[in-house]
């Protein structure tokens, strides 16, 4: 077997350059494929971890009659006594926060301008905030106490032209189907980097939010956050009771879930195309071989040399390739998917309903489909070689040698 692999390395080194691109193409082909499914796992990791952590969380308490299209206010739609329920259930080992939040729909109004928002109203004590206390830009979180203030988005802000200690009107239905306006002081301008949500979310405190709407003492959900998503069902089990509804993460981002299902999808097409343009790059490489030594394969077959001998031999020069492409492709990968990875590429402002896209989109590469695609790379070079090495062995050792003297 060693002779062998040293017969076929000596073979390809009759044409280094033409054995080297037939490798680079290989590795081109694995770098490509390291990039896009780092990316597409990467863009659909930070849309579900973005959708949990600023919309959905990993459940949802809620009334059973409660209706978030339609971000009803009425009392019958809404959790009644919110704080002491979000106690209970924090109390739970699973559970890392668990958080009454009041929604409600509105306009922001600064000079002639305006903008429709939804209204949040959060506790700001709640472990649940951590994304806008740590996408702060300027100014301060909410306080408790604060019956004054709110935080806005930076896209809104820099639509308004508006900076910590400016006023901003807002304009906001309440439960008895009537319009509230009041002026708010800007306290802080957050950024989450997932533009269409900070331009169309600003945060009240909940005890504010629930005087302005007249919803005293309820709340829209109970926002709950885990420890572990392992733990959902468990959760969910120890919470259902009464007339509220319990709602998972999965049952909230099925939008999100089928995306994935698609792209995965649609990038296994992607994949058979790059690698199909591959194999023809090594298939023309051996076939080209096959014909430049017509005379010898005719030489090894009338001295001896079985059909089988003669494939294994090809086989052996298609396993180099492959070993040499996978090795550029390592490292050609490696490095494309180390930059996404840090540095990200950059979509702006592509908002999708139902699911949070951030502004970059940072490559994630696991190790599971690193050895998958190098597994197939290397498969895909050794069914290349399969019509080669039959071409090869199937040449009658007269015709070859005539051939050879041609």
């Amino acid at each position: 077997m060693l002779q062998l692999f040293k017969l076929a390395f000596r073979n390809l080194g009759r044409n280094r350059r033409r054995s080297f691109f037939s490798a680079l193409a290989l590795g081109m082909g694995l770098a490509i494929l390291l990039l896009m499914a780092s990316v597409l796992d990467g863009e659909m990791r930070q849309a579900m971890e973005g959708t949990i952590r600023l919309q959905s969380g990993h459940l949802q308490v809620r009334a059973s009659t409660y209706n978030e299209d339609r971000t009803s206010l009425a009392w019958e739609d809404l959790i009644e006594k919110p704080d002491e329920m979000a106690r209970k259930i924090a109390s739970l080992e699973p559970v890392a926060a668990a958080t009454p939040r009041l929604f409600a729909s509105g306009i922001a109004m600064s000079g002639d301008k305006s903008q429709g928002v939804r209204v949040i109203g959060i506790d700001p004590a709640s472990a649940a905030n951590e994304p806008y206390i740590k996408g702060l830009v300027n100014g301060e979180f909410l306080k408790s106490d604060d019956r004054d203030g709110i935080l806005i988005g930076l896209p809104l802000a820099e639509k308004f032209d508006l900076n910590v200690g400016d006023r901003l009107s807002l304009l906001i239905n309440t439960s008895d189907g009537s319009v509230d306006t009041q002026n708010f002081v800007i306290r802080g301008i957050y950024s989450t980097r997932t533009t269409p949500y900070d331009k169309s979310t600003v945060f009240l405190t909940l005890a504010k939010a629930q005087a302005i709407t007249r919803t005293e003492n309820h709340a829209s959900i109970i926002f709950i956050l885990l420890k572990d998503r392992a733990q959902t069902e468990a959760v969910v089990n120890a919470l259902q009771a009464g007339s509220l509804q319990v709602k998972t993460w999965m049952q909230m981002n099925e939008l999100v879930l089928q995306t994935e299902q698609f792209a995965d999808a649609y990038m296994i097409v992607l994949f058979l195309i790059v690698l199909a343009i591959t194999a023809t790059v090594i298939v023309n490489t051996l076939v080209m071989a096959v014909f430049e030594r017509t005379r010898e394969i005719g030489i090894l077959s009338a001295i001896g040399m079985r059909s089988s001998r003669i494939m294994a031999m090809f086989f052996a020069e298609s396993v180099l390739l492959g070993i040499g492409g996978i090795v550029i492709g390592l490292i050609l990968g490696g490095l494309m998917v180390v930059y996404a990875a840090n540095i990200g590429f950059y979509i702006g402002n592509m908002g999708v309903s139902g699911m949070l896209l951030g502004d970059r989109i940072y490559a994630h590469l696991t190790l599971g489909d690193t050895i998958t695609l190098t597994i197939t790379a290397l498969v895909v070079a050794l069914l290349a070689a399969l019509y080669p090495a039959l071409l090869a062995a199937r040449m009658e050792p007269v015709q070859a040698l005539h051939g050879g003297k041609k």
